[in-house]
């Protein structure tokens, strides 16, 4: 079953329950795949399903940040259980020790040394790592393995 059909299947599930969270934030998954469809001009593949679900937690993650900011602890945890509705149909995020060993590979494999080498190892791990891990945090290890080179 392809992702978009089990999230399709989950909206259907969540109605039946009458999980009114739930539910919305399905639907507000199933509206930016949709808009992405459109952009693109295609059904998209599971992988592009991953990325707009990345797309959508790092979007979230942003705004808990400015919810803290201003003090609003209500919308903080609203936001965090609409990601971890999001985070079911991710798949399983790297550990720190998978991460440095791929990172290291990466490196290997490229024979990159050194930060000018930097995009070109963080244009293939970003393809490997989509929506298992946070972007900022693989560009710091990327960035202290190959400044310690």
């Amino acid at each position: 079953m392809s992702l978009t059909s089990e999230i399709q299947s989950a909206i259907i599930t969540a109605m039946k329950a009458k999980d009114k969270p739930t539910l919305s934030v399905l639907r507000m998954l199933k509206a930016a795949i949709s808009n992405k469809q459109i952009e693109i001009g295609h059904e998209l593949s599971d992988e592009e399903v991953i990325g707009v679900l990345a797309s959508e937690v790092k979007s979230r993650n942003d705004s808990i940040s400015e919810f803290k900011k201003g003090k609003r602890d209500d919308l903080v945890s609203q936001t965090e259980n609409e990601i971890k509705v999001l985070q079911q149909y991710l798949p399983a995020p790297l550990s720190d020790q998978e991460l440095q060993e791929l990172v290291a590979q990466v490196i290997s494999e490229l024979n990159a040394n050194g930060l000018k080498d930097m995009g070109k190892v963080m244009g293939k791990l970003s393809a490997q790592t989509k929506g298992r891990v946070d972007g900022g945090k693989l560009a710091a290890i990327v960035k202290e393995k190959l400044g310690a080179q």
